[in-house]
């Protein structure tokens, strides 16, 4: 039997996260050895062509806020050539009255400036963003193609070995080394350190091994709708982002005078479903009344004309799980990325390749990391006992029961 091949560092998972993961390393000087059941890289989610990326300011814990911020300006700088800068307006929700002095006030305490975050009030987004609501202004908020931009990142590179159409079924760890099995239970390569970003594929793996994940499978459907030139919803659509109970993308004109407007999306619970259903294109035909406050639109004067359907992974407190596996040395996670798979994927890289590194993790702070925002991604916080992070941390990781959030549903 041929010894199979062993590699320092193997990531599994050649979505937009094992791809910036890796990536990374490769930029890093390591040589990389990245695994994935499909034939090309960005099979999953990762497919998705209509990414947006922003901070965010909205409902949310301290941590999450502080974290997106974090991410968001390493999301911008690491995709700069596939980062379509349009803009994102964030609506003042129905039942808050607009106060700027307020709203200041709340944006200085996110640490978020005037260059990436800016309230108006109604007649100030009518003549910036083209949107008769008052709201937040994200200028430097973007839109982003994650195929595109995950396969920037696997481009041909001299370190950077692949292995495609292997699905790794189970792992075992022998004499220190990560062995990784195919479903035929043969050994596909071994690894020293090995990175797990396969979303929902890293419960099994995980469970394989005897760790539990509070991990959970959300479909979402985006609706492609085409408008008439002479539907009175062209006066409705916008010209920038929306984000807010939903999202939507600037409208586009076509060669023939319709437009083409992308809205979304559906969070349907605990359903890994890839079909296309009729109902969440009506509940996408609800969201775009109330992005663009127009109550009275015709439901009709939106034609389906396209969808995409994508499962995504969360976690119980709606934190990404990124960091090491403590308890099986050699095992890093990047996993339930949720809807934020552009931000959490450029913070992962930078934090999963300091500790695959051994690098004092205390180097992190240049990029705006306390020791509190790492534990707080660190998969140890949903473990019994929770495990004491690092000492260069300072920190414990928590070890509070993790709570699903609930979501409107589309069925």
């Amino acid at each position: 039997m041929t010894k199979p091949q062993h590699h320092e560092i193997v990531v599994i998972g050649a979505g937009i996260c094992g791809a910036t993961i890796t990536n990374e390393l490769l930029e890093r000087g390591k040589a990389v050895c990245i695994v994935d059941a499909a034939p090309s890289p960005a099979s999953a989610c990762s497919s998705h062509a209509y990414a947006i990326a922003h901070p965010h300011i909205g409902k949310g814990s301290p941590r999450l806020l502080r974290l997106t911020r974090i991410a968001f300006l390493l999301a911008q700088s690491r995709w700069g050539k596939v980062w379509n800068q349009h803009g994102i307006f964030q609506p003042t929700k129905k039942d808050k009255v607009f106060d700027r002095a307020e709203m200041l006030d709340y944006l200085s305490a996110l640490e978020l400036d005037g260059s990436m975050a800016l309230p108006l009030s109604a007649d100030e987004a009518s003549e910036i963003c083209g949107i008769a609501q008052s709201g937040v202004w994200l200028p430097r908020g973007a839109s982003l193609n994650l195929s595109d931009a995950t396969n920037q990142a696997l481009k041909n590179h001299d370190r950077l070995s692949c292995i495609w159409n292997t699905r790794v079924t189970r792992l075992e760890n022998l004499n220190n080394q990560w062995l990784l099995f195919n479903e035929k239970n043969e050994v596909i390569v071994s690894a020293d350190k090995l990175v797990i970003a396969a979303a929902m594929e890293s419960k099994a793996l995980l469970n394989g091994i005897g760790i539990r994940v509070p991990l959970k499978p959300v479909r979402g459907q985006l609706s492609i709708f085409s408008i008439e030139k002479n539907d009175p919803w062209v006066e409705k659509l916008p010209n920038v982002g929306i984000s807010g109970d939903g999202y939507c993308l600037p409208a586009e004109q076509m060669s023939d005078g319709s437009y083409r407007w992308i809205v979304g999306s559906t969070f349907d619970e605990g359903e890994d479903d890839l079909s296309s259903r009729g109902v969440s294109d009506d509940f996408n035909r609800e969201q775009a009344k109330g992005l663009v406050d127009y109550s009275q639109g015709k439901r009709e004067g939106l034609q389906s004309s396209g969808d995409f359907v994508g499962v995504r992974c969360v976690a119980g407190d709606r934190l990404p799980m990124i960091g090491a596996l403590t308890q099986r040395p050699g095992i890093y996670l990047a996993t339930a990325l949720g809807s934020r798979g552009v931000l959490w994927s450029a913070l992962a890289a930078k934090l999963i390749s300091a500790q695959v590194l051994e690098e004092d993790l205390g180097l992190l702070t240049r990029f705006g990391f306390a020791a509190d925002l790492v534990a707080a991604l660190a998969p140890a916080r949903f473990f019994a006992g929770a495990l004491a992070a690092p000492a260069a941390l300072g920190a414990l990781a928590s070890n509070s029961k993790p709570v699903f959030p609930s979501a409107p549903k589309t069925r």
